[in-house]
């Protein structure tokens, strides 16, 4: 009978040729202090370096290491879908693989993880980030937060250790659009967090620009909340009650004082106005309808050219 191990750790790979080795090292080490019967699922999602054959040469040498590589770059939780659909732990962590998240933090995760919690997650009590990116991050927290009437944290990531039944739920979430800490928080099982150290990046930098932080913050929110709608039909209201109210106000201002309304400028800026909320309103639904179409042409969420290692 097949021996399912304890721990499965999975981590999307981008960009990270001179950081395979030292992400395999480190992990080993930190994780054998649990136990022996472990596996490291790398996903190379779609990586323009060598970062795939340094995965080979690491899976050649120990096969706990599963290899996966994308057809191409499906994106970050597309990639850690991929690693959560083919790992069988019982227990799985998910970590980025650049080293800002540390394997020797681990086995304190795991030890609070067997008080009970079905999650521990890892918060960076003191991220080691550039000012542009906290920044960032905090902003769209508090964005997230207004919209899906939650409480995001700029501390909290990915890094952390799940209960299979955890992930087992996650299988059958397969939106397009995905971001797994959110599909975590939905989902509802008890978790807890704890302090880790973070650290600065091994090597390279991060490959979120500011136009991909955006993106990803859009669409988590479209996924997520219906309130832009709702935030629409409001201003739309408010406009007509302004419009409204203005009426009302040169109506009896004509009738009772006689003053004549002067008007081409005011009725034009009005007009544009109007018309660019209009527009924007549109925008905002054609942005649902858009995903919604995404949704129903059923497309794999990722596509794998090749795996090692999961044939033993």
């Amino acid at each position: 009978m097949e021996q399912y191990p304890l721990l499965s750790i999975v981590s999307p790979v981008y960009k990270a040729e001179k950081i395979i080795p030292e992400l395999y090292n480190r992990i080993c080490k930190s994780v054998e202090s649990i136990t022996q019967n472990f596996e490291i699922v790398l996903v190379n999602d779609g990586s323009p370096d060598r970062s795939w054959a340094e995965i080979k040469k690491v899976a050649a040498l120990d096969k706990r290491v599963k290899g996966i590589y994308l057809s191409r770059n499906f994106g970050q939780h597309n990639a850690i879908t991929a690693g959560l659909d083919y790992a069988r732990g019982d227990w799985v962590v998910v970590m980025d693989c650049d080293l800002q998240d540390q394997p020797e933090e681990i086995p304190k995760m795991y030890q609070k993880a067997q008080e009970g919690y079905d999650v521990v997650l890892g918060r960076r009590a003191n991220r080691k980030d550039s000012f542009s990116k906290k920044f960032f991050s905090r902003m769209y927290n508090h964005f997230y937060s207004f919209f899906t009437d939650t409480k995001a944290d700029s501390t909290i990531a990915n890094f952390g250790v799940y209960h299979n039944k955890v992930i087992q739920g996650f299988y059958g979430m397969r939106e397009h659009n995905r971001s797994f800490p959110l599909f975590v928080h939905w989902m509802g099982f008890s978790k807890t967090t704890v302090d880790i150290e973070h650290a600065a990046r091994y090597e390279g930098k991060s490959s979120y620009s500011l136009k991909k932080l955006i993106r990803f913050a859009s669409n988590s929110i479209i996924a997520f909340s219906n309130k832009p709608l709702y935030l629409s039909i409001a201003i739309g209201f408010f406009l007509c009650f302004v419009s409204f109210s203005f009426g009302i106000y040169y109506f009896l201002r004509y009738f009772i004082n006689r003053t004549p309304v002067a008007g081409w400028t005011s009725i034009m800026v009005s007009l544009w106005f109007i018309a660019g909320m209009i527009m924007a309103n549109l925008g905002i639904i054609g942005i649902y309808i858009g995903k919604i179409f995404d949704e129903v042409k059923k497309r794999p969420i990722y596509l794998v050219q090749e795996k090692l290692n999961f044939d033993l």
